[in-house]
């Protein structure tokens, strides 16, 4: 005996009622003696591992259908099927089981299934009243043959005995004989009872009655059958859709007429399941699960049959590359590829991978990539990109990091992918949403561990932050110039918080490019623009991007966001909020009151030194009252600290401002995106001290000169960030008059259209001098509006 006879593979029913794929192997009939019978076993053809064991029960209710497959049941919820790949080879286990049940192997079934709850009234019954005798096929008796169809539904064991008599004799074929006769006679009454009749027919769920029912000669009469719903007025055209809408279209012939017929059949099928046929009920949910599964069985052996056809494949690629294709037809071949890949998704996963490695060893990837100015040709190409990212996202980026050898950035592929998601047309964004998952599947660090390729994580997000970053930013960036928000329509909303999700994953997994990108272009201050967009989801999208960055706990991040003023749209953002309580104000109270809990002192000092005259009057939550607690006590550590390093000599003094400056610089670790100034190279609470020794040391207590890194000096007014705000509540600019010491004007270090808080020098040394000269800047300050400016 050939291996190929004894070649199959085993299914299990799930609890979805879906086939799962148990894997390929040999299956034999043997006596195992622990089982005490005659068992099927199948060995796995890969490592001869047990697929299989199964006794073959003598009450046991084995099916055959389609020539090619045994289903049975071992258990209440266990149902088993054995797919072969010849059919001698299923006829050989066939004949084995029935000689094992001392059945008629002529028989499509071997036993009457019978609940346990229906076997007790079927012994009471008398022998005859279980028997299921059809009327004669004529059309006065068709009423009388709809009722006996519809009452059996609800009794399994009825349901068989109807399946067997409707097999016998060529009966389906003399009832789809009687609707050609009743259409040309226009009987409207026969023809509601013949769509009550084939309905009651499919839900019968035997795959015998399939076979015959949806054979070439009769599926049209099924459809035209179920065409005659009695709940319509007027009857639907299937059949006329069928046959003249529904094209075949054959984009390399072929030239296997069984390969064409079963992929008619499977169409027309799948038709009547999701089409014609009404959802059913929750007591029809079974009904139609051997409908399923013939479906299934039919579309393993297109897409095997397919696959096994290498002139046909060969012959498709080459049309498919050769750039002299017309348009026309390569749009015929790319959206083949995208039905076909698209029909690969009901299989299992080992029948899939196959599929797609067969697409991948035959250059799919490179074909993608021809033709791509056609908009039909890019959607199909996009399609298939995605059933490919989630087959092998390592298989996609090692092809498109080369593609930058061989094309410009507009048309790589991951570009054309990210166009697609921010010019997806649908008002909800559906395809947007599904390739914005696709993008985070390739650029997830977590599946690009892989043992055969260590560099792959390094390499790929280089590829992709030189090449995609800018694409996939550009209408955030374009949205956000001179910082207020050129659109706030829903779509476009909806679109940038996409991308925020997108960004915000790169946060948490990309620590190293994502900063320097946000750094370079100052990415989280274009971002805050759009906490005032209208939409509140979009405001929350961007809250939610900078609360991913303060939750890194990186001094590069903190110091970023200190020198920005980024936490001034926030807090305006809360202060517009008012008392409302609601997702937004409770998620900014959460950003605060994470700071405050993690103790991140830099951010600390900056929100107390700059905004606590605008939080103070927050008293619903105690987060501001809190992280003042916490400044004060950092502040008085600083006090006792420094007062017993101010008792040093000089020498000791200096000695400790290099060791300040070498501590900074190992902090690094040579990861800085950008080179701060020497003044930010020092902790804050330094600064201070330093500020304080000049303040004792001059006579002058209302300005006192500091020097800046570039030589220069500046004048600094100690005043609040309350104070800073003019009367229109906007904080004025800085009234710092900056020389350098020859008399010129020096260059300001604030980014021009850049708010800069000016805060104040406060020495950690109490002076009485001070104190009078707070209070004396209090009464002057103007009164501090319930707003920052903007």
């Amino acid at each position: 005996m050939s291996d190929t006879r004894r070649r199959v593979k085993v299914y299990t029913l799930n609890e979805d009622r879906q086939w799962d794929d148990r894997g390929t192997g040999h299956v034999s009939s043997t006596f195992v003696e622990r089982l005490k019978g005659i068992s099927l076993l199948v060995r796995a053809e890969s490592d001869g591992s047990l697929l299989l064991e199964s006794k073959i029960s003598p009450n046991t209710a084995y099916q055959k259908q389609q020539d090619t497959l045994i289903v049975w049941s071992e258990a209440e919820n266990y149902d088993l099927a054995l797919s072969f790949q010849e059919k001698a080879g299923c006829d050989e286990i066939w004949e084995k089981i029935c000689q094992v049940q001392g059945k008629d192997p002529a028989l499509e079934i071997t036993q009457d299934p019978i609940d346990e709850s229906e076997e007790e009234r079927f012994e009471e019954m008398p022998e005859t009243s279980h028997l299921v005798e059809l009327p004669p096929c004529e059309l006065a008796r068709l009423e009388e043959i709809a009722d006996l169809v519809t009452s059996v539904l609800s009794s399994p064991i009825r349901r068989e005995k109807l399946a067997l008599a409707l097999m016998s004799e060529g009966y389906m074929k003399k009832l789809l004989q009687l609707f050609q006769v009743c259409e040309d006679l226009d009987n409207r009454e026969g023809l509601h009872h013949l769509y009550e009749i084939v309905r009651g027919v499919l839900f019968l769920n035997k795959a015998a009655l399939f076979e015959v029912m949806f054979s070439d000669d009769c599926i049209m009469d099924v459809v035209g059958c179920l065409e005659y719903d009695p709940a319509l007025v007027q009857p639907k055209r299937h059949r006329e859709f069928l046959t003249k809408t529904a094209k075949f279209k054959e984009v390399i012939p072929i030239t296997d007429s069984e390969l064409r017929q079963k992929i008619h059949q499977t169409y027309r099928v799948q038709y009547i399941q999701d089409i014609i046929l009404p959802t059913p009920s929750v007591f029809e949910e079974n009904f139609l699960s051997t409908l399923t599964s013939f479906i299934f069985f039919n579309k393993v052996e297109i897409v095997s049959m397919l696959q096994e056809d290498e002139k046909f494949l060969t012959e498709v690629f080459a049309q498919l590359t050769d750039e002299a294709t017309e348009d026309s037809k390569r749009r015929e071949l790319v959206n083949f590829f995208k039905e076909f890949c698209a029909f690969s998704q009901t299989l299992q996963p080992q029948n899939r991978d196959a599929f797609f490695k067969t697409l991948a060893n035959l250059g799919i990837l490179p074909a993608l990539e021809i033709g791509m100015d056609d908009l039909q040709v890019r959607a199909a190409a996009t399609d298939i990109f995605s059933y490919l990212v989630e087959f092998s996202p390592s298989m996609v980026r090692e092809f498109v990091m080369q593609e930058p050898q061989q094309t410009d950035d507009d048309v790589l592929l991951i570009n054309v992918v990210i166009k697609q998601m921010i010019c997806d047309s649908d008002p909800e964004l559906g395809g947007a949403v599904q390739l914005m998952g696709l993008l985070r599947t390739l650029i997830d660090p977590e599946n690009m561990l892989t043992p055969t390729n260590k560099t792959e994580k390094t390499e790929f997000l280089s590829f992709f932050y030189k090449y995609c970053m800018q694409v996939l930013t550009a209408p955030l960036l374009a949205n956000t110039v001179d910082e207020k928000k050129s659109k706030d329509n829903f779509q476009t909303a909806q679109l940038l918080a996409l991308i925020l999700e997108l960004l915000t994953f790169c946060v948490e997994h990309h620590t190293y490019h994502i900063k320097t990108y946000i750094m370079n272009k100052d990415l989280l201050r274009r971002i805050l623009v759009l906490m005032n967009s209208k939409h509140t989801f979009l405001a929350l999208c961007a809250l939610r991007f900078m609360r991913r960055i303060i939750g890194q706990k990186d001094e590069y991040y903190n110091r970023y966001i200190i020198k920005g003023n980024l936490f001034e749209p926030v807090i305006n953002t809360l202060l517009d909020n008012g008392t409302r309580y609601n997702l937004l104000n409770s998620a900014i109270i959460e950003l605060f009151e994470f700071i405050k809990v993690e103790d991140v002192k830099s951010l600390i000092a900056h929100i107390i030194d700059n905004y606590y005259k605008a939080l103070e009057s927050i008293e619903y939550v105690q987060t501001f009252k809190g992280l003042k607690g916490r400044y004060e006590q950092e502040k008085d550590r600083q006090t006792l600290r420094l007062n017993s390093r101010y008792r040093r000599d000089a020498r000791t003094l200096d000695e400790d401002e290099e060791m300040w400056f070498h501590e900074d610089e190992d902090d690094d670790e040579g990861e800085a995106v950008e080179k701060s100034r020497p003044e930010e190279e020092f902790p804050e609470s330094y600064g201070k001290y330093m500020e304080a020794k000049k303040v004792k040391e001059s006579d002058d207590k209302e300005n006192f000169p500091t020097q800046t890194p570039t030589g220069s000096f500046k004048f600094t007014f100690s005043h609040s960030a309350g104070a800073a705000n003019g009367a229109n509540g906007k904080p004025a600019a800085s009234h710092a008059a900056s020389a350098s010491p020859n008399g010129s004007p020096a260059k300001s270090d604030a980014t021009p259209g850049t708010l800069v808080v000016k805060t104040a020098m406060v020495g950690l040394v109490d002076y009485p001098d001070d104190e009078d000269e707070e209070e004396e800047d209090e009464e002057q300050s103007p009164r501090k509006r319930p707003r920052l400016g903007s």
